[in-house]
């Protein structure tokens, strides 16, 4: 445990960060699933709209930094991918 105060603050707000780190990944994560559900059920218009919210969350990860941009890009290549292929 640190004893200087400027160190004791550091792991409060690291906390705080990673906790919030978190909840935006599952919110992500989350987002990614009902892209893919859509898509498994074969549902076109309901896959579309999926797919927009889901690119959205993937380039709002970049922007906070909770993915790299190369994993980013990857992620919204294969849910082109599979939105082109519900035909």
């Amino acid at each position: 445990m640190p004893n200087i105060k400027s160190a004791k603050k550091r792991v409060l707000v690291n906390k705080t960060k990673a906790m919030q780190n978190k909840a935006a990944k599952s919110a992500l994560k989350t987002d990614i699933k009902k892209f893919e559900a859509a898509v498994v059920e074969g549902n076109r218009s309901e896959a579309e709209g999926a797919y927009k919210v889901a690119v959205k969350a993937v380039d709002k990860a970049v922007v906070r930094g909770l993915l790299h941009k190369n994993n980013a890009a990857h992620k919204k290549s294969a849910m082109t991918i599979k939105l082109n292929k519900l035909a």
